[in-house]
């Protein structure tokens, strides 16, 4: 992970806030944690700004005007995101037209958490920080960077751009049938959590489809699956139980867009499961989006654990 990052490093005091402290001790991972806690840092290195170079599409997470916390997906030819300094991230256009975020996104100040993750290499790596309007779009002052393992990511390919769409299609408080099947197909879904002074975090999570379990038009559940042992996410929802989803069609452009509050169940057995209650929901369809292979799907699924 550290080759991502400058010389610039972050002590763990600074990297984790409470939230995740108590879920760390809880899980018996502070040791573990401390150590990749290591690994945060505030500058962009010369191969993570080649990365983000390579791009075609950046997930971010922020708060609307409202409070709700949502994550949009950013996409345009590669080059649209790229380092322009050692803590400085442009990002070229926005959202497109009805984008829940697009006001947020063209206000500077907005807390926001970013993700690039490129299926085709399994690489990903997140940019924490605050917004700075541009000319051409907006740029990301970093105060967080890093990566992580490549564990849960289906491998894909890219295709080719949608050349049709029909922007908004739907908006509602509770999930359709059409859009509970899409949930429960979801192989990949992006979450955005936040603890308010700390800033916001844009996560990903990867399982077989099925993985997320649709228990009502407003509720979902999904396992926790081991990973870097940061729990940032679950941290978040320990402080702030707001969080936004973003469930991607990889293979026809779509997006499902959900907000609302989420809680963690922790079992006596060590498992987790994240439970999410559906305040508000958003489906798009948006011509240009690049459209992806079917799924080769990672090898970690087959031995997780909770």
């Amino acid at each position: 992970m550290g080759a991502f990052l400058s010389g610039r490093t972050v002590m763990t005091s600074g990297a984790y806030h409470w939230g995740a402290l108590a879920v760390q001790e809880r899980v018996g991972v502070r040791d573990l944690a401390e150590h990749v806690g290591r690994s945060i840092g505030a500058g962009i290195g010369d191969v993570a700004a080649a990365f983000l170079g390579l791009q075609p599409h950046l997930v971010v997470g922020a708060a609307d005007g409202a409070g709700r916390v949502w994550a949009s997906l950013l996409t345009g030819p590669p080059g649209f995101v790229r380092a322009t300094g050692p803590d400085r991230m442009v990002v070229a256009g926005g959202p497109p037209e009805g984008d829940p975020l697009a006001e947020a996104l063209a206000t500077a100040g907005t807390r926001v958490g970013s993700i690039a993750l490129d299926p085709r290499t399994r690489r990903r790596m997140r940019l924490n920080g605050t917004l700075a309007q541009t000319r051409r779009g907006f740029a990301v002052e970093a105060e967080q960077v890093f990566a992580n393992c490549p564990k849960y990511i289906q491998r894909r390919q890219p295709l080719e751009l949608a050349g049709q769409g029909a922007g908004v299609v739907r908006r509602g408080d509770a999930l359709t049938p059409g859009q509970q099947r899409s949930v429960r197909g979801a192989d990949t879904f992006f979450i955005a959590t936040t603890a308010e002074a700390d800033g916001v975090d844009a996560s990903h999570r990867g399982g077989l489809p099925g993985f997320v379990e649709v228990l009502s038009p407003v509720e979902l559940a999904w396992p926790d699956y081991a990973g870097n042992a940061m729990f940032l996410t679950l941290g978040n929802l320990t402080a702030d139980a707001r969080a936004g989803l973003l469930f991607p069609d990889w293979e026809s452009g779509a997006v499902l867009q959900l907000s609302g509050r989420a809680r963690t169940d922790f079992g006596a057995d060590g498992s987790r499961l994240t439970r999410f209650r559906v305040e508000s929901v958003v489906e798009a369809l948006h011509p240009g989006r690049l459209l992806w292979s079917t799924p080769e799907y990672s090898p970690h699924l087959g031995r997780t654990t909770r």
